[in-house]
């Protein structure tokens, strides 16, 4: 049976392998335009999915240091600015998305089943299992990409992290 690590790392993949095609055929124009005003560009969706990548890889390799650990929140806006991702290219955005994730599935693959149940803290929420953020970081890419690809039906729908406690 894989361990909830294992088991990420494979939903990862195959959300990368499900959405990556439908992602490069999308209009490099169309990627640089916000939905709204005060609204991300899809550049700026993708950019915060890099952000999210960057975090978890930290949060998967930090937590099998010690045996439980704080991690600073995600001040998304700024990130997003101070990323420049409005500025990329549509193209070299997914590539370093892609690579970024499939490191992440890598890392995912190698965390011992015995880490699953690590107590972990994000910014001032509540702690939540390590198992839990890999679990929700997929459910949180799949959110957004799906806000990329059909920006219509995901308006208004806004994702809700870290809504399990520990013990779940």
């Amino acid at each position: 049976m894989p361990t909830a690590f294992e088991d990420a790392a494979a939903r990862l993949r195959q959300a990368l392998a499900d959405h990556e095609p439908r992602l490069r055929a999308l209009d490099e124009a169309a990627s640089a335009r916000p939905w709204g005003e005060g609204k991300w560009t899809r550049c700026q969706v993708l950019g915060h999915l890099v952000d999210s990548a960057v975090n978890n890889y930290h949060r998967v390799i930090r937590a099998q240091e010690s045996d439980e650990l704080h991690f600073p929140g995600y001040q998304q806006e700024h990130w997003v600015e101070a990323g420049g991702y409005a500025r990329r290219g549509w193209a070299e955005l997914l590539d370093l998305w892609r690579a970024l994730n499939l490191q992440l599935a890598h890392a995912l693959e190698a965390v011992p089943a015995a880490r699953e149940g690590m107590r972990c803290f994000v910014g001032e929420g509540e702690a939540v299992t390590l198992a839990f953020l890999a679990s929700d970081y997929v459910r949180h890419l799949e959110h957004h990409v799906g806000q990329i690809l059909t920006p219509e039906a995901a308006a208004g729908r806004r994702y809700r992290p870290f809504a399990a406690p520990a013990g779940d």
